[in-house]
């Protein structure tokens, strides 16, 4: 479903991605681990848009989306959760997830299922449909970003750092709604700074230190290997 082929990308002169290839089957979840500063965010923002590539390809499905505008992306099957959230605080909730319903991949009716199906995973949003999203705690806010993503009706679901700086509460109830995710059959790349957590819901796993991937494999190959302890804690 996605196929990133010798991406690179670049900070101005410095080269924060090399050569990476990634393949993420349809209905798989896959992780991207590492370290701090290892390229994985800038992986992530140049499947979707948001970061131009210096060199590589990146397909969906088949189809060639290198260096498209994000909205393309999007409409292409790609939905980004970023770092950070990014929600638009002076909305409310509702409003929040009826805004990523308009990239153009569904009907009125689908968009009424989304929604459904997104108060379902997210109770706590449903409770909190009519309140502005600059209000909410730092997981809601988490939550609304995942909530927004799924509107789109996504082929292939993006996923940076969801847990990072989140309680452990709300870390659970975000990874058991990935793991139902996966489940049901969706694509997902997951980037994850706890790579333990990141290793226990994924099927396949790569590693990735200093611009490139340094290992990958099934999540039982992978964990023990040297180069992974290298690749995480230097």
């Amino acid at each position: 479903m996605l196929r990133v082929s010798r991406l690179s990308a670049a900070h101005g002169a410095v080269k924060a991605v090399r050569d990476v290839d990634i393949e993420v089957a349809q209905g798989t979840l896959v992780a991207l681990i590492g370290s701090n500063g290892a390229g994985k965010t800038t992986t992530l923002n140049s499947i979707a848009g948001l970061h131009k590539p210096s060199g590589g390809s990146v397909h969906v499905g088949g189809r060639d989306i290198t260096g498209w505008s994000c909205h393309k992306v999007v409409r292409s099957g790609v939905a980004l959760v970023a770092e950070g959230r990014r929600i638009a605080p002076p909305l409310t909730v509702e409003e929040n997830l009826e805004l990523a319903a308009y990239s153009g991949r569904s009907t009125k009716a689908q968009q009424r299922e989304e929604l459904a199906r997104v108060f379902d995973l997210f109770p706590r949003l449903a409770e909190r449909r009519n309140q502005l999203a600059a209000s909410m705690s730092g997981g809601e806010q988490q939550m609304l970003a995942f909530g927004r993503a799924l509107m789109t009706r996504p082929d292939v679901l993006l996923l940076d750092e969801p847990s990072m700086g989140l309680a452990p509460s709300i870390v659970d109830v975000l990874f058991e709604t990935i793991e139902t995710l996966h489940l049901a059959g969706a694509t997902i790349l997951l980037v994850e700074q706890n790579a333990e957590l990141a290793l226990a819901v994924s099927d396949r796993v790569y590693v990735m230190q200093r611009g490139q991937i340094v290992s990958d494999g099934t999540a039982e190959a992978v964990r023990g290997r040297p180069e992974v302890m290298s690749a995480l804690f230097g």
